[in-house]
């Protein structure tokens, strides 16, 4: 006998005639790349794909812009409006900004590891992860892993509500400072002052005010810092908005994969409970047979 294998689909007997020779062949179909790919595409959780793109683009967008802001900011209070450092360990606006600073590379950092770990989970309870260890540790851990990365996330939905809340303090204030500008522009004698005073940077006690017609009004509208400062801020803005669309798309996420594995933990239960059924009617039909030809013989 001799053995032949052909990378085909079906399998075919041979027998030569007289001689007794006997040729086998087996088909065996061969696995190609593009199967694999195919395999390997569809194992991808693309809307935890998706969610984690939209938050990494929101989140570096937020603390790029904000960070970049922040030092406009102080630019601008440095040069035009003449606030200096507190030379006392004092909660200063300078204090207050390198805080933020520090705040914002704490959130970049954070949810870089928290996408990796959406990531994570999508993929653990997508279809590959089942077709590889079955239904048991999917249900068994993806309920807990689902329902506490749930939990999570809304918690980080409403933080990011009201980091959007707050980012969008800056931009009024540049809103209004681009107004006044524009306005001391188009009307001649108009009496236009900025006092930072009013929105809390500075203590009341200091006056560091600066009125339209003085050279510093003229400098500070004419610059590229509080042009590209207003316009960091609406980016940073748009940053968090997109933070939390991304985190209102992995609550859908999240739920669908909850809904998914709690579905399969109760097939699972289904089956164990229909198999054990069918072990004890086999059971007992046996032990029937067996009573039957006893009684026989």
């Amino acid at each position: 006998m001799y053995d032949i294998t052909v990378s085909v689909e079906v399998g075919v007997l041979c027998r030569r005639g007289g001689e007794g020779v006997e040729v086998r062949v087996l088909w065996r179909r061969g696995r190609g790349c593009l199967d694999c790919c195919v395999k390997c595409l569809g194992g991808i959780p693309y809307p935890s794909l998706i969610a984690t793109i939209l938050l990494y683009a929101g989140v570096a967008l937020f603390c790029g812009c904000g960070h970049e802001a922040l030092t406009g900011t102080v630019t601008i209070l440095q040069n035009y409006f003449e606030v200096v450092r507190s030379p006392v360990e004092a909660l200063d606006v300078f204090t207050m900004i390198d805080i933020i600073k520090y705040v914002i590379y704490g959130i970049a950092s954070a949810f870089f590891v928290y996408g990796i770990l959406l990531m994570v989970e999508g993929f653990f309870t997508s279809g590959a992860i089942k077709d590889l260890y079955g239904d048991f540790k999917i249900t068994t851990c993806g309920r807990c892993v689902s329902a506490w990365f749930i939990m999570l996330t809304y918690i980080f939905m409403l933080a990011w509500l009201g980091v959007t809340a707050f980012t969008s303090i800056p931009v009024f204030i540049y809103f209004n400072i681009w107004n006044i500008c524009q306005n001391a522009t188009t009307l001649e004698g108009a009496s236009l002052c900025l006092d930072p005073r009013q929105y809390g940077i500075i203590p009341i006690a200091e006056a560091k005010t600066v009125c339209a017609g003085s050279e510093k009004f003229y400098r500070m509208c004419d610059s590229n810092e509080l042009d590209m400062t207003f316009h960091l801020c609406v980016c940073a803005l748009a940053g968090a908005g997109a933070a939390v669309i991304a985190m209102i798309h992995y609550l859908m996420v999240l739920s669908a994969n909850w809904a998914y594995v709690k579905d399969a933990c109760r097939m699972q239960k289904y089956e164990d409970i229909k198999s054990k059924e069918e072990q004890e009617l086999h059971d007992i039909h046996s032990t029937r047979s067996k009573e039957r030809l006893n009684a026989y013989t």
